[in-house]
């Protein structure tokens, strides 16, 4: 499949998967966000890592639009005047813009449980095993290992660079971003039945193309514009934010990111793991 056909696969399945039941507010709210026009990344790595090691793609669709779910849930909850304060995401007001801040808070609050809900509801036939296997993935990645683990850190450095700043970055950027990546690959490596070795390889290849994203994501904050991005840009440098560019500069953030793509098709090159669509968004990635 190409990246375009995953994409429409995915939208597909986030529409049927997400009916808009009482009370709708909360729905829609929840609708909204998941459903902005978007590269749909992760659900897409999900699957292609689960084609990649031999398995259905049919069997990845629950766990992929969960975690395009779980995505969405972080930025609804990044955006939020306590956090971002961001008024555009996508090129479209924000969620609590059109909601309303409590209803975004719920909003998000929902889609953490809705996404885990999806995948045993509509995976059954992947079997008691490989789902505790997922949900073990998921609830780590989603949790206070995980994604609000790198949220925490993220906003404790706001304005106050801690002494050790590199290591500091290094975990944020590992947690609010790579550790969705490896979510998502993992989670696709597991249904499709890879080695042990397999999903070694590929939990490397998430973590450098998570950081890799995330650098890419702070030079086109400096670089980008507002049409470009569909979302306010500078607002990371104004506030003081522990971004790579801020840390290092354009020209070593550049070069930094290069070794990381690099280091990411090497690791396929010596696992034998062929794919089309990986070496698509590892080029667009580096070409930020």
């Amino acid at each position: 499949m190409k990246m375009n056909d995953y994409i429409e696969l995915v939208n597909k399945k986030l529409e049927e998967f997400m009916p808009v039941l009482y009370p709708e507010d909360i729905f829609k709210s929840m609708k909204y966000t998941v459903l902005l026009p978007g590269k749909r990344l992760r659900p897409v790595m999900c699957l292609e890592s689960c084609r990649m090691f031999g398995g259905n793609i049919e069997d990845a669709i629950p766990t992929a639009c969960a975690i395009e779910m779980l995505h969405a849930q972080t930025l609804i909850h990044d955006d939020l005047p306590c956090m971002d304060n961001d008024d555009f995401r996508r090129g479209k007001p924000t969620n609590h813009k059109v909601f309303g801040e409590a209803n975004a808070v719920l909003a998000g609050d929902a889609l953490l449980t809705f996404a885990p809900q999806t995948i045993l509801k509509n995976s059954k036939n992947l079997g008691c095993e490989k789902l505790i296997k997922i949900m073990e993935e998921y609830f780590h990645a989603a949790g206070a290992y995980g994604v609000i683990a790198g949220q925490v850190v993220d906003i404790e450095s706001e304005k106050n660079y801690p002494e050790n700043a590199q290591e500091t970055l290094e975990y944020i950027h590992t947690h609010k971003t790579a550790d969705l990546f490896k979510l998502a690959l993992r989670a696709g490596a597991i249904i499709a039945d890879a080695s042990d070795k397999e999903i070694e390889a590929i939990t490397e290849f998430g973590q450098n193309m998570g950081v890799a994203f995330q650098i890419a994501d702070d030079i086109l904050d400096e670089t980008s514009t507002f049409e470009e991005m569909g979302k306010t840009l500078g607002k990371d440098k104004e506030a003081g934010k522990l971004t790579y560019t801020n840390l290092y500069g354009i020209e070593k953030s550049r070069e930094d990111l290069n070794k990381l793509i690099n280091r990411c098709f090497e690791i396929l090159e010596q696992n034998n793991l062929k794919s089309e669509i990986f070496e698509q968004i590892l080029n667009k990635i580096k070409n930020c």
